[in-house]
């Protein structure tokens, strides 16, 4: 009976799982592929990236030579691999670069460029008659082209940058050069020259939703639609509840998933999942956004409810090429991302027990740490924690979360930097006026 039980093992399909070092998604995604596959997990930094036992490989990423070289004697070594998967956005294109390099499939690396390119994409799905609202690209090491006459209110944003960090409502010219003068000073400590380029684009307003899906040769498959039922008009685009299932109509929802496919198929994505944001008004459906990616932060745990298995088990399913039968539950679920309450250093938590008390509220997680620095959008991007809450339909999720929300007060002191002494005013401290100390 043992050694049956190791010759299936062995038969399991060699799967290669591509994170870039630090990623959250590593550990639940490790958690459903080595149920299904034998794993190995290549990731660069320089500490130990892998459980005891697990087969990993520390490789750099930005070198896909040395890559493809260390895979090659991998294979040699243990027999091919039967699937990639990369996570993240980085991740997701080193994967894609990598692929063809061992003879696997994957999405062409050009088409994951542009996911991550938000310039890019805006031309792309231009071109290919996609709804996407005027839009411009500024560089920021550049004299300024005339400001005056643009369309506002507009939308600023960094051209490789996700979560909402460095995005930025601007309603006339003297907000659009103060925004753009926040964002050089946020971007300005980067070398590459992408992050000198920002994207300008009118204003959409109108209804948000997040949909994510699973690409199979071009097709988009629904897994799941997210309300987000508040209002996100800025100045900054802080993401915070999404509930599912949504309370768009099949027609509205169908609309939603053609149009994503629409821009996937131009951006040249064929596999995998995705993760979409677009907002829907009388015009239609605008795509704001298609990552080559599964969404962030804890929120693919809704996704149970929407197809009955993991978000993780979905994707891992799907890159070995087995089928996942939908098995929604009742219901509805919903996540509130915890947004950051103000620049300052954590010091409590207060009201944990009476949003746990909240009925509907099934869990709380608490990411951030007493003492930590908490930076606030849009120079920020992390949130403290999630708000976890199931109900019987979307409207008693969202109360449930708001009320759960509203019972928690952040408590912070301010950050204090000291300031560089000048060395002449060093050496004459009785010159010095007094200065009052920072109140705590």
């Amino acid at each position: 009976m043992r050694r049956r039980r190791v010759r299936v093992a062995l038969e399991k399909p060699r799967l290669l799982l591509v994170a870039p070092f630090g990623s959250y998604r590593t550990a639940p995604f490790l958690a459903a592929a080595e149920k299904r596959a034998q794993v190995v997990l290549v990731s660069d930094g320089t500490a130990n990236v892998v459980s005891t036992g697990l087969p990993g490989l520390r490789l750099p990423l930005s070198d896909l030579a040395a890559c493809e070289r260390a895979l090659q004697d991998e294979i040699a070594r243990a027999g091919p691999f039967q699937a990639i998967l990369g996570l993240d956005d980085w991740g997701a294109q080193v994967a894609g670069a990598l692929a063809p390099r061992l003879g696997l499939s994957g999405n062409p690396p050009e088409a994951l460029e542009t996911a991550r390119r938000k310039d890019k994409a805006r031309a792309v799905l231009r071109a290919a008659g996609v709804r996407v609202p005027w839009h411009r690209v500024l560089a920021l090491d550049a004299p300024l082209p005339p400001l005056s006459d643009l369309p506002y209110p507009l939308v600023l944003k960094p051209v490789a940058l996700s979560g909402s960090c460095g995005v930025m409502r601007v309603d006339d010219e003297a907000g659009l050069r103060a925004g753009l003068a926040r964002l050089q000073a946020l971007l300005g400590r980067d070398e590459q020259a992408v992050w000198n380029r920002a994207l300008v684009e009118r204003f959409i307003p109108g209804f948000e939703i997040a949909l994510e899906g699973l690409l199979t040769g071009g097709v988009l498959r629904t897994l799941a639609i997210f309300d987000k039922p508040e209002p996100l008009d800025g100045p900054f685009f802080e993401e915070t509840y999404y509930i599912t299932p949504s309370r768009l109509d099949a027609a509205a929802q169908e609309a939603v998933r053609c149009e994503v496919e629409r821009g996937a198929r131009a951006y040249g994505l064929r596999e995998g999942p995705i993760h979409a944001e677009c907002r829907l008004n009388a015009e239609g459906v605008w795509v704001i956004e298609i990552a080559a990616r599964t969404v962030g932060g804890l929120c693919g745990r809704l996704l149970r409810f929407g197809v009955g298995h993991s978000l993780e088990d979905v994707v891992v399913r799907h890159a070995l090429g087995l089928a996942v039968a939908p098995a929604p539950r009742e219901g509805a679920a919903g996540v509130l991302m915890i947004p950051i309450p103000g620049l300052g250093i954590l010091k409590r938590i207060e009201g944990l027990t009476a949003a746990d008390r909240v009925p509907g509220i099934v869990e709380i997680v608490i990411d951030a740490r007493e003492g930590q620095e908490l930076i606030p959008l849009p120079e920020g991007a992390s949130y403290l924690g999630f708000l976890f809450a199931e109900g019987p339909d979307p409207a008693a999720v969202h109360r449930a979360l708001k009320t759960a929300h509203g019972r928690l007060r952040f408590v912070l002191a301010p950050i204090w930097r000291p300031a560089v002494m000048p060395a002449a005013e060093a050496r004459a401290p009785e010159t010095r006026p007094a200065r009052a100390m920072p109140q705590a």
